[in-house]
């Protein structure tokens, strides 16, 4: 194989350099509505209080209150399995709500 001349070289690198800098700015537009600021944490701050006891993150208490969830009752009409799809539920999150009901003595819908 022959070598690449040098000219072949810095037009190479020069490429790979700009690719490299389109993906790190693709990744820094955000997709998430939170940090483009187009949702009113404010709204969520007045009813998540019995969430933020818990300990449970910020995307898993705003995907309980956009589902209706105000309280640790209101998860006794759905089941383990509608919480787990919720977009924000992590594994973390599920443990902590499983943990909770358990501790005052409530199960999910089977």
């Amino acid at each position: 194989m022959a070598k690449q001349s040098p000219a072949k070289a810095k037009k190479l690198r020069g490429e790979a350099m700009r690719a490299a800098a389109e993906r790190r700015a693709a990744r820094a537009a955000s997709q998430c509505e939170v940090t483009r600021g187009e949702v009113d944490l404010d709204a969520y701050a007045e009813v998540d209080g019995v969430w933020r006891e818990l300990g449970l993150a910020a995307p898993a208490r705003r995907a309980l209150i956009d589902d209706g969830y105000y309280k640790l009752s209101d998860l006794r009409k759905t089941s383990l399995d509608a919480i787990k799809e919720l977009h924000g539920m992590g594994p973390n999150a599920i443990r902590i709500l499983t943990s909770a009901m358990k501790k005052a003595d409530l199960s999910f819908r089977k």
